[in-house]
């Protein structure tokens, strides 16, 4: 608030200083164009002064001092006349307020010394009568000084100055006043921003739960006022910490199910391995009725599940640093071939087809053909898992103008609806409780989430569609043309 209020200062003084700045500039403009004006006025009555008394002498047979022009009517009080005599001033005389002439003295003559009978306007500070306006003028008559007092001028331009002063005080104050309020009222939506950012600030982001952070209400945020866009700008910040709050949630969960998972699945050969190695040791009749090739065949079983797990892992963990494929050209049919022959082997009760909807030729790719090969290993033996004995498996290769199209197929029961989802996630088996036997064979639930991984590292997609009676996984690679660069 503190800042807000510094920022209201700063521009009620600024557009006050701003106002001021004008108020000045067009009182000085005022005041100068006037008296330009009022002093050109007054040098035509002065000119005009001089030659009124020109021809009154004409008409007069005084000697070379008379001066009585100035008593004639229409004189204005303070009016200024003089006579020259071979440029010397020889008589001068002023209008006193009561319309007769007065002589000037020696002092008051010698402020007029040396102004010509040229009709030059000069300005000239008489002792003891003030500033006037004086011209002298000649030509073919008798040379002829008049001058009258600026006094009035500078009245005027005096009171012209300081009603300016009181009309821009006056404008200032109103100004002032109108945009302190006026900008109170615009930035007390900055103000309520601040506060939220403020808020916001107070959330314990780094602990704990955090739950929906405070918005800017939705009438400070509109995008045609400054304080509006701020606040736009502040919502949209708040939603992505929030989006990274639960993202970085969701992580830490898959991140503790992953540890959990894999500990459980290290644990159950580890105990496995432990128990028989423990048995063969044992003196007694419990280590006689253990064989020894069983044992050891047992103890390999074991190790084997849990090296292929670890290297599952490893596997993982490599893709997921973007680690750099293998990127050779190959033609995908072969591969699809091979794998389905293998499947063949491995599960002789399915019926298992193979369906080429492509020409040879139109089938390559730039991919790790060991990892594709992974890839179609863990879509058939998943289908030859989950399915039962007599389950028709079908594997179609395709293309389309961008991608080469695997779908692997079966007539099988189909993928659980609440499974799903979540079925390419790592660790995600069709039993729900996780547990497995000491003896039992099977995956950790990894086979999926590699195919999902090494499709993605290869820039393709992967996707399934499952029903009862169908269900359908589809691996879309790229064409040599669209594929990105491997990782």
């Amino acid at each position: 608030m503190r800042r807000s209020r510094t920022l209201r200062t700063r521009l009620v003084l600024f557009i006050s200083v701003t106002l001021a700045v004008v108020c000045t500039v067009m009182a000085l403009a005022t005041v100068f164009v006037q008296r330009a004006y009022l002093l050109g006025d007054l040098d035509q009555r002065v000119s005009y002064a001089a030659e009124r008394g020109q021809g009154g002498l004409q008409r007069r047979t005084g000697d070379a001092t008379d001066l009585g022009f100035l008593n004639e009517r229409g004189q204005a009080a303070g009016t200024v006349a003089a006579r020259f005599t071979d440029g010397e001033i020889v008589a001068a005389q002023v209008v006193t307020e009561s319309g007769r002439p007065q002589a000037l003295t020696a002092a008051q003559i010698a402020a007029l010394d040396g102004i010509t009978a040229d009709g030059s306007l000069h300005t000239r500070t008489i002792p003891g009568l003030g500033t006037y306006r004086v011209t002298a003028i000649g030509g073919a008559g008798t040379p002829v000084l008049a001058g009258l007092p600026t006094h009035q001028v500078d009245r005027m331009i005096n009171r012209l100055v300081a009603v300016e002063a009181v009309i821009a005080v006056v404008s200032l104050v109103v100004a002032g006043g109108v945009s302190a309020v006026v900008i109170r009222r615009r930035l007390r939506p900055l103000g309520r921003v601040a506060a939220t950012a403020a808020e916001v600030s107070r959330a314990p982001l780094d602990r704990g739960e955090v739950s929906a952070l405070t918005r800017v209400p939705a009438a400070d945020t509109d995008p045609g006022t400054e304080p509006g866009q701020v606040g736009a700008a502040l919502n949209r910040l708040i939603e992505h910490v929030e989006s990274s709050l639960a993202q970085r949630r969701r992580s830490e969960e898959r991140m503790r199910r992953f540890l959990a998972d894999a500990s459980h699945e290290l644990r159950t050969p580890l105990a496995s391995i432990a128990g028989y190695a423990e048995l063969m040791t044992m003196d007694g009749g419990s280590a006689r009725e253990i064989e020894p090739a069983l044992a050891w065949r047992r103890v390999s079983a074991q190790s084997a599940r849990m090296t292929g797990l670890v290297e599952d892992l490893l596997l993982l963990a490599r893709l997921d640093e973007g680690r750099p494929l293998q990127a050779v050209e190959v033609n995908l049919a072969p591969l699809v071939a091979e794998a389905v022959w293998d499947a063949r082997a491995a599960g002789g009760g399915h019926d298992w087809r193979l369906a080429l909807r492509v020409e040879p030729s139109d089938a390559t790719v730039v991919v790790d053909p060991a990892r594709i090969q992974q890839v179609l290993a863990n879509l058939l033996a998943n289908a030859r898992v989950h399915t039962p004995v007599g389950t028709t498996v079908t594997v179609v290769l395709e293309t389309t103008d961008t991608h080469r199209v695997i779908r692997v197929r079966d007539d099988g029961p189909g993928i659980p609806p609440a499974l799903l989802p979540t079925v390419f996630e790592r660790f995600t088996r069709a039993d729900a409780s996780r547990s497995r036997g000491k003896d039992t064979d099977g995956g950790a639930g990894l086979g999926l989430a590699i195919v999902a991984a090494i499709t993605e590292a290869h820039g393709g997609r992967i996707d399934v569609r499952s029903e009862p009676g169908r269900t359908e996984f589809t691996v879309a690679l790229p064409t040599p043309a669209a594929a990105p660069a491997q990782r």
